[in-house]
């Protein structure tokens, strides 16, 4: 048995029912095999296997009270998972499928993720199995209250810098800043990223991993003689990630018609009207069969694995982990499917993946296509620590060049190892080698 199956079988044993985490483990372990290779001294001392391991997670207790005076018990998470080359920085997930096993996932991603944008920041990631779907405002902050009451004692602007993910936008940001503020009676304003722009967040954040997602398919396109003009699109979720990539790509010229959220699909032939879903998701937050009502051209269908099914150029999957499986993998490909950009975190299944390598499609990664969020965050950060605001402008065009540079890192990667043109393994080795190398520098800590 090799030493990364060997890692591998560990990292099953001692995480149990973990499915998430394991897949993440072994798609990045596979392709790290011609590193391990080429460096037998991270095998010497133990790096791979402390590189899965986190250095902290955090469980706690997050009692609420809901409008009718019943109380309620959810359960919070942070994983602080590798803070080799700086301060631990990732989401906070809100939804009811969150358990342990996402949310080291997820971190585990970050840690890549992060290295890849050439910030100083280390890997992290939080959340609770909280729904906030249906909720009142006022369940919501009482919710997030009580949630901070827990967190704050393990976060800071220089350890660990939560932000928002699936669930958790402007609202619950600003509810946990104030809690934070009000129990540490000091204004930190780099403890939380996403924040609302009264109070230190960043112009751009909003649109940064959609527009990143864009910026970095962009070039993958462009290497291989191609670009958005007049391309097809279809993408998944609704939220921020599918909204800000679906006005990226008509900017660039392309045709998306079809979009989706948890409950169902719409397609519409003539083009999405975002600013019908920007008024349905972002101002009424409703569910996206709504669309119809404004546009009785379009379709809506329920459930969501239709949504592959149909012909595209350029599939991008921005709603959740496992969103295309091997047989959606199968349909695209079949209907003539050029790239995937991957804006979630993991959307496809590591079949999925190598069924699309093989039949020559091109994969933009997730931990490098959606890594422009955590990127303009960390821009967030610095712009906190300056006391200063920069322009729409000046921030997108800082995004854009990192978007460029983690393209170029990855291609370069994968090009050196033996990969060219995979840039799954290509972002996987490239960031990487960055956290060996600080954590060889640091010893066996």
């Amino acid at each position: 048995m090799s030493y990364v199956q060997e890692v591998l079988e560990q990292v099953k044993k001692r995480n149990p029912g973990e499915v998430e985490f394991h897949q993440a483990v072994e798609e990045v372990l596979h392709s790290l095999e011609p590193v391990i290779e080429k460096h037998p001294e991270y095998a010497k001392v133990g790096l791979i296997e402390r590189f899965v391991e986190p250095e902290r997670v955090v469980m706690f207790r997050v009692p609420w009270v809901d409008d009718s005076g019943k109380v309620q018990v959810n359960r919070g998470f942070r994983v602080q998972f590798n803070s080799a080359i700086g301060p631990y920085k990732g989401g906070l997930r809100f939804h009811p499928s969150v358990y342990l096993g996402i949310i080291k996932f997820l971190g585990f991603e970050q840690i890549l993720k992060n290295s890849l944008t050439g910030l100083p920041i280390g890997g992290g990631k939080g959340g609770s199995d909280f729904d906030p779907k249906g909720k009142s405002d006022e369940e919501v902050m009482r919710f997030c209250q009580s949630f901070m009451t827990e967190l704050y004692r393990h976060i800071g602007q220089d350890l660990d810098v939560p932000a928002g993910d699936i669930g958790v936008g402007a609202r619950e940001i600003g509810y946990l800043f104030g809690q934070y503020k009000r129990i540490k009676n000091q204004y930190e304003a780099g403890v939380l990223t996403g924040k609302g722009l009264t109070y230190g967040g960043s112009l751009a954040r909003k649109e940064a991993t959609g527009f990143g997602l864009i910026y970095f398919v962009r070039e993958m396109l462009a290497a291989h003689g191609m670009d958005f003009k007049d391309k097809t699109v279809v993408i998944s979720g609704a939220g921020n990630v599918a909204i800000y990539a679906c006005q990226k790509v008509q900017e660039y010229g392309a045709k998306v018609i079809a979009m989706c959220d948890s409950s169902g699909y719409i397609v519409d032939e003539e083009g999405i009207k975002l600013d019908t879903i920007k008024q349905i998701k972002e101002v009424e937050r409703k569910r996206i069969k709504e669309y119809v009502k404004y546009h009785p051209n379009a379709q809506y269908f329920e459930g969501q694995q239709g949504i592959w099914s149909l012909k595209c150029d350029i599939a991008l999957p921005c709603a959740t982990q496992n969103d295309i499986n091997l047989e959606s993998a199968k349909k695209l490909v079949e209907t003539g499917v050029k790239a995937i950009g991957e804006g979630a975190n993991m959307p496809c299944t590591n079949e999925a993946i190598e069924y699309f390598l093989k039949n020559n499609v091109l994969v933009a990664p997730a931990k490098a296509a959606n890594a422009g969020g955590v990127a303009t965050s960390a821009l967030e950060m610095s712009q906190n620590s300056m006391r200063l605001s920069w322009t729409f402008e000046e921030v997108n065009q800082k995004l854009d060049e990192i978007m460029v540079n983690i393209f170029k890192s990855s291609q370069a990667a994968a090009k050196e190892y033996g990969m060219e043109g995979n840039y799954v393994a290509g972002a996987n080795i490239a960031g990487f080698l960055k956290v060996a190398d600080a954590m060889m520098a640091h010893g066996i800590v």
